[in-house]
């Protein structure tokens, strides 16, 4: 009776070995697909309130604020996405463009940023960088790079994430201590309008 449980033991346990790498396949697939759908919470029309830090990493603590509306619409089947803002304040309109773009391979996502007054991708003023890369864990989105800023480089950090199903949040911070301490200077908060077809 004992050799019959034994083996019927090592049969379960042989069944359940050789379903674990069928699990992780099923796990790795599940995994890829949400993170090439992690921005769908951020699919549809905004109200967006923004704070901005008018003089970063110089001490400054004057802040404007700007209202408008973002619009992000999918592309390639939620691959990729097209957020644009429009908004108004103090220091006039502002038109921007972020396109994001889920690379498959290193499971991460390219953010490249653009405004009407420039008219090219990741360009600011004279300087130019890469886009921003990063993933999402969990339900917040982190994304950095280096880029010229002032005569020197600095890390740039983006960060969004939905609060609840009609609100989110997003900041940009700058450091210039190699990513040591970083200093918010963009702040915008969202929510969600009905869908304007």
């Amino acid at each position: 009776m004992r050799a019959i449980q034994h083996k019927r033991a090592l049969l379960g346990l042989a069944a359940l070995l050789l379903t674990v790498p069928s699990l992780h396949a099923e796990d790795n697939a599940r995994r890829e697909g949400d993170a090439q759908h992690a921005f769908d919470f951020d699919l549809g029309t905004w109200r967006t309130h923004s704070r901005r830090l008018l003089h970063p990493l110089t001490g400054s603590t004057t802040w404007v604020e700007m209202d408008g509306v973002t619009v992000v619409k999918p592309v390639w089947g939620g691959k990729a996405n097209l957020a644009e803002l429009e908004a108004d304040g103090p220091q006039g309109h502002l038109e921007l463009l972020s396109w994001r773009l889920y690379d498959p391979t290193a499971q991460q996502w390219n953010l490249n940023f653009a405004t009407s007054g420039v008219g090219i991708l990741n360009v600011s003023g004279d300087a130019q960088s890469v886009p921003m890369i990063g993933r999402f864990v969990g339900k917040r989105g982190e994304f950095y790079d280096q880029e010229p800023y002032n005569g020197r480089t600095i890390w740039v950090r983006f960060v969004i994430e939905p609060l609840s199903a009609t609100t989110a949040h997003s900041e940009q911070a700058f450091s210039d201590d190699n990513g040591r301490t970083w200093e918010v200077n963009w702040i915008n908060d969202y929510t969600r309008l009905p869908d304007q077809r």
